[in-house]
């Protein structure tokens, strides 16, 4: 009796060191939460942006980490399917514990987790140019919004130099923020005196690929005036459609088409040459040059080779990974200051956070809207798949999360509620 009692206790024993040994390993790390499409349609524009934050981490961890303490990468692959977001989300939170997601490029996918995220108290760090209309407590919108990108593009294309567009075709993937963000654009154009005739509103699905009818119309449409396209299409249709431009001979210097979510990722399997001069928005390109966008490339390029990445042998940077950069950076910096990962005491540091960024400026978090300053650049696709800078704002824009164009946003508050 006695001999057993001694093995049980015995086995108690190790299991108990066992588990504390396992508890003390993880209390030596901080994980981190990777939600990105890693398969499906948006698997081309989300995969380098899960790299993108694993290579941050990599940094970070070399430097020290974050308190002294290594960060530990915790990654799922939602798929492209939105209500898998939700639950991969929960995952995260409640079974991998971890302290901050870097994730989504869709608004479909981001409007799916926020519940989850405001339920749960967790903390979303979305990277990706999107149609305003929100705000969280729960998470900080490090792309851009309409008014850091959407408006100033079409501004562009109004005025003599963007070539003095009166006629728009509206053209985007039938979900959120393409009918939101063109629901802004209309009402902008409405008021800068275009009439409702000169608009024409387009969707198609995720994952289209036959845009030869819609090329064909917009060639028609744009019989009647000069006509630029503002593109909000999203994911692998992309190719495809820019495809069927250079098939159409849509050229340019006649129709020319601006897109906020093609950057050099999407271009990287299209044949770029029929494409010169068609133009995208973002607050970030590749081709940019200043010292710390060279770094950030020199950084980027040894990171995709020593990994042997997808790509490796032609690395490109773009606009959402600069903005997932900088985000994990301003956490991390955040973090030190509140000495805390916790999630209330994270938001209050990250008021005011800066960072010096690859786009050219010192990027600052707003002490109140939780989307960071930026500023805004037009380029125009090159024959090597890069982008020529035509148009930049003077400096750093504050967004504007409740557009002016939609009706009863004046009364919006300018901060995000507390929980």
């Amino acid at each position: 009796m006695q001999r057993r009692f001694t093995l049980k206790a015995l086995t108690a024993a190790i299991a108990l060191a066992g588990f504390s040994g396992l508890s003390a390993q993880a209390a030596d790390t901080i994980k981190v939460g990777v939600l990105h499409s890693l398969s499906g349609t948006m698997a081309i524009s989300e995969t380098v942006l899960k790299d993108t934050v694993l290579m941050a981490i990599d940094e970070i961890n070399a430097a020290g980490g974050v308190m002294g303490k290594q960060l530990e990468p915790v990654v799922v692959d939602p798929a492209s399917n939105w209500p898998l977001f939700a639950e991969k989300a929960r995952q995260l939170l409640t079974q991998d514990k971890v302290s901050v997601v870097f994730g989504c490029w869709t608004s479909v996918s981001r409007k799916s987790v926020l519940p989850v995220f405001e339920e749960l108290n967790g903390l979303l760090f979305y990277p990706v140019q999107y149609e305003g209309e929100e705000l969280s407590k729960n998470v900080f919108y490090t792309g851009a919004a309409p008014n850091q990108q959407a408006i100033p593009a079409v501004d562009y294309l109004m005025s003599k130099d963007g070539g003095a567009a009166k006629r728009w075709v509206l053209l985007g993937t039938d979900y959120v923020y393409p009918r939101t963000t063109n629901k802004i654009l209309r009402a902008y154009l409405k008021a800068k005196g275009v009439k409702e005739s000169d608009i024409d509103e387009k969707y198609t699905p995720f994952g289209h690929s036959d845009y030869q009818t819609i090329v064909a119309d917009i060639k028609k449409f744009s019989a009647g005036g000069k006509t630029a396209v503002v593109s909000t299409i999203n994911g692998d249709s992309n190719v495809p459609f820019y495809k069927e431009l250079g098939n159409a001979g849509l050229k340019a210097k006649d129709v020319p088409v601006v897109a906020f979510s093609v950057g050099e990722e999407e271009l990287r399997g299209v044949d770029t040459k029929p494409l010169v001069g068609h133009l995208a928005a973002w607050n970030y390109f590749q081709s940019i040059k200043n010292p710390t966008n060279d770094a950030f490339i020199k950084k980027w390029s040894a990171y995709a080779k020593a990994k042997k990445l997808p790509g490796a042998d032609k690395p490109l940077t773009n606009d959402p990974m600069e903005a997932t950069y900088i985000g994990i950076h301003m956490w991390k910096q955040a973090v030190e200051k509140a000495k805390s990962t916790d999630t209330d005491k994270v938001i209050a540091a990250m008021a005011g956070q800066t960072f010096k960024a690859p786009s050219g400026i010192v990027s600052k978090m707003d002490e109140k809207n939780h989307h960071l300053h930026k500023s805004v650049f037009i380029g125009e696709i090159k024959a090597d798949g890069q982008f020529n800078v035509v148009w930049k704002t003077p400096g750093p824009v504050k967004a504007k999360p409740w557009s002016p164009y939609i009706e009863g946003n004046d009364k919006k508050p300018d901060e995000p509620a507390k929980k």
